[in-house]
């Protein structure tokens, strides 16, 4: 099995090798080739992502399934999606009912599967609010609430990059270095547990495999 997963940069391909260990300790079988094309912050909209989603499923080496992972902040004054319903809708209408590219005639449709981070990716990160502490040397309390329900206003990576800039570590929050580093010491389940969509996007990988889904 082989699945190509498009993301927005190198902080969500710096959590692969964890997302591994986890789908490792998750399937009995043999777990699933997974090959992550990082864009420049911001993943292919509209018929950009069709034509990547297409290339990914009909090309000489060809992947079985096409993820799309997005944050739901994006950036700008005026946000591209307005939660993870509708990043999710959105990427399903880009990429549309396209032609058939297997002899098992299933469509690109049934094999591309939109999956976001709400709000961005780091929101993954802050179940690790003590170990994000113990980095920037400052006991800043954690964000409240559920940490899928920080919002465009000041999303989970203003509030990381904060802590980091007033604690006496001196940095400023590195993302791709940062988040390796937060989630080395951490058991993914935690966050699996908080955060819906994480769960989600993991539990469309364990069904592909044929593996048990995470209740």
């Amino acid at each position: 099995m082989k699945i190509a997963i498009i993301v927005e940069g190198k902080t969500e391909k710096a959590f692969l090798p964890h997302l591994r260990a986890f789908l490792k300790n998750c399937l009995a079988g043999e777990t699933p080739k997974l090959d992550v094309l990082p864009y420049d912050g911001r993943i292919p909209k509209e018929d950009k992502l069709r034509r990547v989603v297409e290339n990914l499923l009909g090309g000489s080496k060809p992947a079985d399934h096409v993820i799309a992972l997005t944050d739901v902040y994006t950036g700008g004054t005026s946000p591209d999606f307005l939660d993870a319903q509708d990043a999710k809708k959105k990427m399903r209408q880009w990429v549309g009912a396209e032609p058939r590219f297997h002899p098992h005639e299933i469509s690109a449709l049934h094999r591309f599967h939109p999956h976001v981070a709400q709000y961005d990716f780091e929101a993954w990160l802050l179940p690790y609010w003590p170990t994000i502490q113990k980095l920037a040397r400052h006991n800043k309390g954690a964000p409240g609430g559920n940490p899928e329900t920080v919002n465009h206003h000041n999303p989970p990576a203003y509030r990381i990059k904060e802590i980091f800039e007033i604690g006496k570590c001196r940095e400023s929050y590195v993302k791709p270095r940062d988040a390796a580093r937060i989630l080395r010491e951490n058991d993914l389940s935690v966050a699996v547990a908080q955060c819906s969509e994480l769960k989600a996007m993991i539990n469309t990988i364990l069904s592909l495999c044929g593996g048990p889904v995470i209740p």
